[in-house]
């Protein structure tokens, strides 16, 4: 059999350093880190291209091509490290812009030109640093809570060199200047634990100003702060008030500065915004807009003064991850009557965000939209599974020519849309759907022969798409949309693979530390907004365990020491926590939701329902944990905690096979589930591991090779059965179209992941209305499995951040290639292989300043060829030797292309 592997990289002239970063961000205009930290990319025309030493310079002034007034010069550092690097000047200022760049030097000693410059401002790091005062309505808000409009003029005589506001609010905000939009950002500030961290943005707002006079404005609404937000929707849950907080440094060209504020000079009203809540939609009546309202020649005689809210602005915190954005837009694919005659659009995609239309009528015409992900069996509009949730949009017409609706404050989960009370036919150019997430760069693509995966994969990204907004939510589109602890940690490894969740997840993560209880345990949701008075709804096992979980995931994905330093207080009060409410070492106490929406039948039918102890999978989650935290002292150097926590460690295990494993190695809860944990969580000793996998191989065929497992047994299923000699079970698995399997919903229509196996039963009709979305990542987690493994692309633990690239194709499932591609911190990997006849071939890249061991499905390495040429004779090639039906070479970076001619 002929193997192949071969590599395709764009050539480059020299050695380069591009892509720079502060923070992981490119020239960010409010980083509140004091000792910020950098990250570069290197590009050459050559293999195994590796960094020895770097030089950074930073300046307090800058052009393109080099840095100026030095504050810190390294010097030229023995190092091949290229991401995170701390800065180590002198002492950075609130407000101020400071300019880098960086040379490198390459294994042979070639050393780069030096970058082009790049630069970042830092935040107002002081509450002190905040000249402006809270503001709310002067006016007495009514019931139905109209979102406020507040403004203020003023007047520049010199000539602007820049100007950067800065931004919060109690709600949500959009601000305009001289009429503008400030920024393309949307639902600001985001959601975090209000009452313990509030972000605040910054925009450079140079271009919006102009020499004489201006206007400043913003419109507020209720959002997460004082609207209907939780699981039993409650308002008010972080205050009654709705407030703006504004800030604008003007710089001119003289060097002379000037602050606008938001004081008790504003003034205040309300337009044509009249309610808008997350859940119930918005309604705007335009017959009461304010034409013209946040610019310099409108008429305020009428409006309202503000009053001083006294706010506390030590919770104020700048923005660390990207912002909700508006991204790809879809036009109608069909408009249609269903049988109970409602007019209805379909989009053709489940998505996030809202409709937009353009509509001509009389003065008072109402319009009303409401959002469906489905249809029932008839084909009419569904929305019973959206509770409470109205969903709906409202538009009164002003009947002033065309006009434009558009939301602000609110969005819905939909595929569908019902159109009532439009005068006028419905025509495809005059309704726009957009999406709306947080704008994470794309990282990683997958695609394959088989068109239901693909499908599959494109499930997964859009239920990523729809459910990261801002904050990591169970769903988008009921009476819910929060962030649900167990759907992250589940599903975070997958989504870095997708996108680059890197500061998604650490600002998140934050919050999952500030809320969590003083006793360790840790809420079902962050922000947590299900609490009550005296109680703590929190502590289920492989939901409060994402205080572990993710922060090693994104370690392992970013190689970033800062998250695990960030959490490591948090993840070891949990650990604590579960030890606490153990006895003899065995956590068999607490409510916990188990191995969530797992395989059920509603009959007499002995031993169909896979039912797994709940305090069984605590005790393999106790010691997940505890081995995550043991990981993380390890990176940390805690080497007290090392000892202690890896005794305690041993003592979890014992006490798990005392209650639950019996000496031949039959687990009490004989499902799936059990004997997934069992074995990816190293439960069991190695002489009973092998029985284990074979058990659950035989359970799976007994299922007639469908899986049985729910939120918490099924990311893991694949990576087992492939670790312990199965892959061919998992590709059945994957490839399992009929209930309960990845691909039923596939099947079945669906454009996003389904939060149960069977949302829509094969006869049409629905599951439980109480909980049953389509749009719900959490089964989505295979996805890792698709990455890690089908393509082969994964990172060695101890060179995390794909600083030490693992690349391991398992062919199978009749697949007759794969294609993956992933970004990371150092450049593209890639992993493409193609079965052609009796040839295998296989393609890979690896980005400079980086190792890959790659394994090549194939026996003799004597007959492996590199360029026409023996790998034994390849001196930039290593042959380590046979493994399991590989052959295992080590390479850096560059283009290869290996085959294997017998």
């Amino acid at each position: 059999m002929l193997v192949a592997i071969h590599f395709c990289l764009v050539c480059q002239a020299q050695l380069k350093v591009q892509s720079l970063l502060t923070e992981d961000l490119h020239n960010p205009i409010s980083v509140d880190a004091t000792t910020p930290r950098f990250s570069w990319q290197i590009t050459a025309d050559k293999r195994n291209v590796m960094q020895t030493a770097y030089e950074i310079k930073v300046g307090s002034s800058g052009s393109n091509a080099s840095v100026k007034d030095v504050l810190w010069d390294s010097g030229k550092i023995p190092s091949d490290e290229s991401v995170y690097i701390p800065y180590k000047g002198s002492e950075l200022k609130s407000g101020k812009r400071y300019f880098w760049q960086i040379k490198v030097w390459d294994n042979t000693g070639k050393a780069s030109g030096w970058s082009e410059v790049a630069y970042w401002q830092m935040g107002l790091l002081s509450p002190t640093d905040w000249q402006a005062k809270w503001i709310t309505p002067g006016f007495e808000e009514s019931i139905e809570q109209p979102s406020p409009l507040f403004r203020k003029e003023f007047h520049l005589t010199k000539k602007i060199r820049s100007a950067i506001a800065y931004i919060t609010a109690h709600g949500l905000y959009e601000a305009r200047i001289n009429g503008q939009r400030v920024g393309d950002a949307y639902l600001t500030p985001g959601w975090t634990s209000y009452n313990k961290r509030l972000q605040y943005q910054a925009y450079d707002v140079t271009g919006l100003l102009q020499e004489g006079n201006n206007a400043v404005g913003a419109v507020l609404g209720s959002g997460w702060y004082r609207g209907h937000v939780g699981y039993d929707p409650t308002p008010n849950l972080y205050g009654k008030d709705i407030a703006l907080l504004f800030q604008m440094k003007i710089t001119y060209t003289d060097g002379s500065t000037e602050t606008v504020v938001s004081d008790d000079s504003w003034k205040s009203s309300t337009g044509g915004i009249r309610n808008s809540e997350i859940y119930y939609g918005e309604t705007i009546d335009a017959r009461k807009e304010q034409a013209g309202w946040s610019t310099a020649s409108f008429d305020d005689k009428g409006w309202s003064g503000v009053k001083i809210g006294d706010f506390d602005k030590s919770v104020l915190i700048a923005t660390q991850n990207e912002p909700v954005k508006q991204h790809e837009v879809f036009k109608p694919v069909r408009i249609f009557k269903t049988p109970k005659g409602e007019q209805v659009i379909d989009f053709g995609q489940n998505m996030v965000g809202w409709v937009k239309f353009k509509v001509i009528g009389k003065a008072g015409d109402t319009i009303r939209l409401s959002h469906a992900e489905v249809l029932d069996k008839p084909g009419d509009f569904y929305t019973a599974n959206l509770r409470s949730a109205r969903s709906q949009d409202m538009y009164v017409l002003n009947g002033k020519g065309e006009e434009t609706f558009e939301p602000h404050f609110t969005w819905h989960g939909f595929r569908y849309v019902k159109v009532e009370g439009y005068p006028g036919e419905l025509k495809p150019e005059d309704f726009t759907a957009i999406t709306l997430y947080s704008d994470m760069k794309v990282m990683g693509t997958f695609t394959c022969s088989n068109p239901m995966i693909n499908q599959l994969q494109h499930n997964i990204q859009w239920g990523q798409k729809g459910n990261f907004l801002d904050v990591p939510t169970d769903c988008p589109q009921r009476d819910e949309r929060l962030g649900w602890t167990g759907d992250a940690q589940v599903f975070s490894r997958t989504a870095s693979y997708n996108m680059n969740v890197h500061n998604f997840f650490a600002k998140w993560l934050k919050d999952v530390a500030a809320d969590q209880y003083s006793s360790g345990s840790v809420p079902h949701v962050i922000p947590d907004v299900i609490k009550r008075k005296g109680s703590e709804p929190g502590g289920s096992t492989g939901w409060a365990d994402v205080s572990t979980i993710v922060p090693w995931n994104m370690y392992l994905a970013y190689g970033d020491k800062r998250i695990l330093q960030d959490q490591y207080s948090s993840m070891k009060k949990w650990v604590d926590y579960m030890q606490s409410k153990s006895k003899h070492n065995l956590w068999n106490t607490g409510d916990h939701f188990g191995d969530w929406l797992f395989y059920s039948v509603n009959d007499d039918n002995d031993g169909e329902s896979a039912i797994t102890s709940k305090y069984l999978i605590a005790q393999c989650f106790y010691a997940y944990s505890t081995t995550l935290l043991i990981n993380a002292a390890q990176v940390l150097g805690k080497t007290d905690d090392i000892t202690y926590y890896t005794e305690l460690l041993a003592k979890i295990k014992k006490a798990y096979l005392k209650e639950y494993v019996t000496p031949n190695g039959l687990i009490s809860s004989d499902t799936q589930t059990a004997y997934v944990l069992a074995l990816q969580f190293d439960m069991l000793p190695e002489d009973l591991r092998q029985q284990a996998a074979e058990r659950l191989a035989k359970n799976i065929k007994g299922y007639g090779n469908h899986l049985t497992t729910g939120f918490l047994g099924t990311p893991y299923i694949c990576h087992v059965l492939s670790r312990f000699g199965y892959t061919d079970v998992a590709y059945k698995l994957l490839l399992q179209d009929t209930y309960p399997s990845w691909l039923y919903p596939v099947k079945m229509g669906a454009t996003t992941i389904w939060e149960r196996w069977d949302g829509i039963r094969p006869d049409g009709s629905f599951e439980a209305v109480s909980m049953n979305s389509f749009n719900h990542y959490s089964y989505g987690a295979i996805g890792d499995w698709m990455y890690r493994v089908v393509a082969g692309i994964d990172t060695k633990a101890d060179g995390p951040g794909y600083k030490q690239i693992v690349i391991k194709p398992n062919p199978g499932g009749g697949f007759t290639y794969v294609s993956a591609d992933y970004e990371t911190n150092y450049g593209k990997v890639s992993s493409h292989w193609k079965i052609d006849g009796d040839n295998f071939l296989l393609d890979v890249e690896v980005p400079a300043n980086t190792t890959a061991t790659v394994y090549i499905p194939t026996k003799d390495s004597n007959t492996l060829m590199e360029g026409g040429k023996p790998v034994s004779g390849a001196g930039d090639i290593k042959v380590v030797g046979p493994e399991g039906g590989y052959v295992v070479v080590t390479v850096g970076s560059g283009v290869y292309h290996f085959s294997d001619a017998r």
